[in-house]
């Protein structure tokens, strides 16, 4: 027994004392107890017995200190830190997880303990098993399996058939330090490697089957090798443990791009984030916690410096890992592509998130340019591109009005009270009283900035024409958060270079204005922002046609898109598109600017067919379907992120010649 400083017994660390003392028939498993801690923040267990300290107490990074109900003292000097699920007396030593503080805080028995935190939790008990201590011991020995293959895949990278995977990662921006850092491999392209690999190494047949190494079945006589001519992404646990892989495959005739391994005794998907060990790190030293995507868009994040980042594991974000993510931060960001596929998965994330909203707790939600993910925006234009979108992330209430309000035409007072009704509704659905009636709140505010009077469904009251202002005005889309003065202030999707470049090329050289006003006024762009700039553009043009560059700056500027325009001149000089600044001649401008026009158009047309081809191999997954799918992603891969050729283009502008 160990004793503190003032002679009082205590108990070891609950951790440095066999699980089997404590648990008796063994159905507690330590995964059992880790999901508990997972749910239930220890502050919130603690909190019931010591009052925080407010000057001290952080706790929007889960750093907690109040005085220690261990022995008596009046400045604060026990510590509750929620991301490791610890508690720590500075003063007395005493130390261990949730468990242990209510043992020794109300006498209870551990199994009792563990009843009731598990109720709390959620999280359902198993019955008692007599069989549960060898299979902990079994699962325990996965681990060891899963470490093995790991390095093995690690070591492959690294030799001549892990060339090609090399060459792949690199022209991701992943560079041998990144992939060591995330202990990045390569599966061979033969169904034995792995499976020959562990067995040399006393791995059995059961264990390889129980971590998902390989493909198995009634009607598959001999298993083999699950990841096959793959790029390796290891999964680990909040402890950093490997518990599953993810792979990419190498080759482009294969139908699934990304697999993962199945849910095995050591990953169950939806508990897991990709890098949550490593961000919950982050997030404890206070970066932000940002939710993107894929393995990729995570290690781009991490290499500009967002080493906070995590990604769910090919799904939509469950209840349970955004319960994760609050673990880590009060306000996690959601990055999601600015496109409709993006705005899709935003109001998923929305729905889900709902419910689960409590005082302190939301989401904020970055948009990115269409047709481009995080990785593609770190390597266009590094961190200040990344910071410029998390900047205007905006709130969870931002996002549900933005899906709502643009859902229909809203001319009547009967559909304003449709609209009206159906926010209500969604409120409803939030299960905390204080949260639920603030959000009732500000959707009231939100209907009468939007639409101009105390109700929806009714007119304003006053004089003249402003008496029925909204009789004969239809209102869809400009009702929506990006257009409402009430709520669109700083909402802003990040510019794509190729959206800078045709909007900076006619603004610095206003004459191609004339020549091309057909063009412009057709151009569609991904936010609300551009178009409208856009549409500024050709109103000046057209009343003022001789205007020179300055003068047209100026107007632009006092239309109210200095900020804008400050954007669109970061973006061109990020990018060193000379073409598009006002140094470069008419003519080349102009030629660029072509370039660019036709290739933005036939980007838009592409993803808006890729989008269909995938839904069509989705519903019919025939060759057919599969061969247009891999024709489209090939032509897209030839626009994106090039332009045309051009012989001695520069020389007017007094640049070398070249091609451009």
């Amino acid at each position: 027994m160990d004793y503190g400083d003032n002679g009082r017994s205590r108990s070891p660390p609950l951790e440095t004392v066999p699980y089997r003392l404590y648990l008796g028939d063994m159905r507690f498993s330590p995964a059992l107890l880790d999901e508990i801690r997972a749910r239930l923040p220890i502050s919130d267990v603690a909190g019931r017995r010591v009052t925080w300290d407010r000057r001290k107490s952080q706790p929007a990074k889960g750093d907690y200190w109040a005085c220690c109900p261990f022995h008596s003292e009046k400045t604060p000097s026990f510590h509750v830190d929620d991301r490791r699920g610890r508690y720590k007396c500075f003063g007395c030593g005493a130390s261990g997880d949730m468990f242990k503080f209510v043992t020794e805080t109300e006498g209870l028995s551990f199994p009792e303990v563990v009843e009731r935190l598990a109720g709390e939790a959620g999280v359902p008990l198993p019955a008692p098993d007599p069989k549960a201590a060898e299979r902990e011991e079994k699962r325990a020995s996965l681990f060891d399996v899963m470490e093995l293959a790991t390095g093995f895949f690690e070591a492959r990278l690294q030799e001549r058939d892990g060339a090609a995977a090399r060459g792949y990662l690199a022209g991701r921006g992943i560079g041998p330090d990144l992939q060591a850092r995330f202990r990045l491999g390569y599966a061979p392209n033969d169904r034995s490697a792995l499976k020959t690999f562990l067995a040399g190494k006393g791995v059995s047949r059961e264990q390889l089957i129980e971590t998902g190494l390989v493909v198995h079945g009634d009607d598959i006589p001999v298993p083999f090798d699950r990841f096959r001519d793959r790029v390796i992404f290891p999964i680990t646990d909040l402890k950093g443990r490997v518990i599953a892989f993810g792979g990419r495959a190498m080759s482009a005739d294969i139908p699934a791009k990304y697999l993962n391994s199945p849910e095995t005794p050591l990953f169950h998907k939806s508990f897991v984030l990709y890098n949550g060990a490593g961000a919950r790190s982050a997030a404890f030293n206070g970066q932000t916690v940002v939710a993107v995507e894929g393995y990729i868009d995570v290690i781009a994040m991490v290499a500009a410096g967002y080493e906070a980042a995590v990604a769910p594991l090919g799904t939509a974000l469950t209840g349970d890992q955004m319960t994760l993510l609050w673990r880590m931060s009060d306000e996690p960001v959601l990055c999601f592509d600015g496109d409709a596929a993006g705005m899709r998965a935003a109001a998923r994330a929305v729905d889900t998130a709902l419910p689960m909203l409590a005082p302190g707790k939301s989401l904020r939600f970055a948009m990115l340019p269409e047709g481009q993910d995080p990785d593609d925006v770190v390597r266009a234009g590094g961190r200040p591109a990344i910071e410029d979108i998390l900047e205007h992330a905006r709130p969870l209430a931002d996002m549900l009005w933005r899906r709502e309000a643009e859902a229909g035409i809203f001319d009547t007072p009967e559909r304003r009270a449709a609209l009206e009704a159906r926010l209500n509704d969604i409120v409803r659905q939030i299960r905390d009283d204080a949260v639920r009636r603030h959000y009732a709140q500000a959707i009231r505010e939100r209907l009468q900035a939007t639409f101009g009077s105390d109700r929806p469904g009714e007119f304003r009251r006053g004089r003249g024409r402003n008496r029925r202002r909204f009789a004969a005005v239809p209102i869809a889309a400009s009702t929506s958060l990006l257009n409402s003065p009430a709520v669109s202030r700083n909402f802003h999707v990040a510019i794509s270079a190729r959206e800078a470049v045709l909007l900076g090329a006619i603004i610095n050289h206003p004459r191609l204005i004339a020549h091309h006003i057909e063009e412009i006024a057709e151009l569609e762009f991904g936010s609300r922002e551009l178009d409208r700039l856009r549409a500024a553009i050709v109103e000046i043009a057209a009343d003022r046609h001789d205007i020179d560059a300055a003068a047209f700056r100026a107007a632009i500027v006092g239309q109210g898109f200095e900020e804008l325009l400050g954007r669109i001149d970061g973006r061109i000089a990020a990018c060193r598109d000379w073409h598009a600044t006002a140094e470069a001649d008419d003519a080349d401008a102009e030629q660029a600017w072509r370039q660019s026009l036709a290739l933005h158009n036939r980007t838009r047309v592409l993803h808006k067919e890729l989008r269909a081809a995938e839904l069509s191999y989705a519903n019919d997954p025939s060759d057919e379907n599969w061969a247009n799918l891999l024709d489209i992603r090939s032509e897209l891969a030839k626009t994106e992120g090039t332009e045309a050729l051009v012989e001695g283009f520069g020389e007017r502008s007094g640049r070398p010649a070249r091609t451009f």
